[in-house]
């Protein structure tokens, strides 16, 4: 699955001397999930420091800067823009006067209702600065009548609807919180006396913290005055896990919703080869999301796995690039096959999702130019039938290829000799959780939460006009 870009990176510290240097290695292990910009906002107790760029971590940030970054708190996020378009004023942590208090904030998630509530307060005065829903918290902290932070925070909590992880940064505290549903994965660890907050546990790894739990749904978590004190907000009506963080987004030494995701993918191979065998002489993945699907269906199926495929580490996502035109160049500068290995074989390649279909049709288009015989695609995921509001940058329903086609129709498409696909049950039995516990909307159309009109990504920005 080459074609979605996905939710953002958060990574805070409380009570650290090196709070901003710690957070600029989180965010580095959590690039994966946001490379449009990153930014990092401090607090020394007196005063707030920020910066905020485009691009990745790695071209963000540098020793001269990091050490502008005084305090011993900190928030970063790396952004993939699913609610407003790649431009400066959208970079976050977005930084505010709340009622005379700096604030700073980052967001991971989408609202499904930001639409109504931006149109609601500008209609009565409210002046917004970007056209990002997290923007929308702020001014809904600024109209609440509550006098303590959390309370004000818990009023902006009940008004929104939607996906969130939140990192809130005062001049002496930061508060994560996460929304009742528990769409995307935030976890809290330990290094020391600090507390760490990461989307996921490779951002506590990396910084050597202690995991010590996630945020549950609906929880608010305040780290302030040395102390660490919790509180919920509001109750689960629907746990609704994203299934595409364990599919592809998280990364696979993370442990993501309380299991691994590297053996959940296995998971997926190994169910994926038992629901739809094929008969080839080696099977290889689509690097680097499918590699321990493929490995899953390669220990299932007695069929040896091999490396057909090498990836070009150098290179970023082929979804970055907008035209057809430039996809394409992307794919045959990112994928290289072994043509020794594959020529004459019967291949059984492991990929996994499928999305418009056009980077896995030249994918396949290239494996057929290396002298593949025959070519067999097995996708760990059920077929993409609906886009995704809650913090994933899907295409629309007419760009999904299995929205529109049938599965004789996408073989075809692809030019190869068979086609399966993960069944929805099959995905959620190899998790090991509960299946009610899953969003799995992109799949059934089942949304868990509603909304007036369909959600768009530039919907805000027209506000604007």
């Amino acid at each position: 699955m080459k074609e979605l870009r996905h939710s953002c990176g958060l990574f805070g510290v409380y009570g650290h001397r090196r709070a901003a240097r710690l957070t600029y290695l989180g965010l580095y292990s959590l690039q994966h999930r946001g490379q449009e910009s990153a930014g990092i906002a401090t607090s020394d107790g007196k005063q707030f420091h920020a910066i905020r760029s485009p691009g990745l971590v790695k071209g963000c940030f540098n020793d001269s800067n990091l050490a502008r970054l005084r305090g011993r708190l900190a928030i970063g996020h790396n952004r993939y823009s699913t609610t407003g378009s790649a431009v400066p004023a959208n970079i976050q942590p977005l930084i505010v006067d709340l009622k005379g208090m700096p604030l700073a904030v980052g967001h991971n998630g989408n609202l499904v209702n930001a639409v109504d509530l931006r149109e609601e307060m500008q209609a009565t005065g409210s002046i917004f600065q970007s056209s990002t829903d997290s923007e929308i918290f702020a001014h809904l902290m600024a109209r609440s009548q509550c006098r303590s932070l959390m309370g004000m925070i818990e009023y902006a909590a009940e008004r929104v609807r939607g996906a969130y992880c939140l990192l809130v940064m005062t001049d002496e505290a930061v508060i994560a919180l996460r929304d009742a549903n528990g769409f995307h994965p935030l976890c809290m660890g330990r290094k020391g006396n600090a507390v760490v907050f990461s989307s996921e546990t490779c951002g506590l790894d990396v910084v050597d913290a202690t995991y010590e739990r996630e945020i549950e749904p609906g929880e608010m978590v305040i780290a302030s005055q040395g102390e660490i004190t919790s509180r919920s907000f509001a109750q689960s009506r629907r746990l609704s896990h994203c299934v595409f963080e364990l599919i592809y987004f998280s990364r696979p030494d993370s442990v993501v919703f309380g299991v691994s995701v590297d053996a959940v993918r296995k998971a997926f191979g190994r169910r994926l080869a038992r629901e739809k065998p094929a008969d080839g002489d080696i099977v290889i993945s689509v690097p680097d999301s499918s590699n321990a699907a493929a490995l899953g269906y390669s220990l299932e199926s007695g069929i040896p796995l091999e490396l057909g495929l090498i990836r070009n580490h150098y290179v970023g996502r082929t979804f970055i690039y907008p035209t057809a035109e430039l996809r394409h160049n992307r794919v045959r500068i990112k994928f290289n096959p072994v043509r020794e290995l594959l020529r004459g074989k019967k291949v059984i390649v492991v990929d996994d999702s499928i999305v418009r279909g056009t980077t896995s049709k030249k994918l396949m288009q290239m494996l057929r130019g290396a002298g593949v015989k025959e070519i067999h695609i097995r996708i760990s995921s059920p077929p993409i039938r609906y886009p995704c509001f809650y913090g994933i940058d899907t295409p629309t329903r007419d760009e999904l290829i299995a929205a529109n086609c049938c599965l004789e129709e996408i073989k075809r498409f692809l030019g190869v000799d068979s086609l399966g696909y993960l069944s929805v049950e099959g995905m959620l039995e190899a998790t090991g959780k509960n299946p009610d516990s899953f969003c799995v909307a992109c799949f059934t159309g089942d949304y868990p939460i509603t909304f007036r009109t369909e959600p768009s990504k530039l919907a805000l920005e027209k506000l604007k006009h």
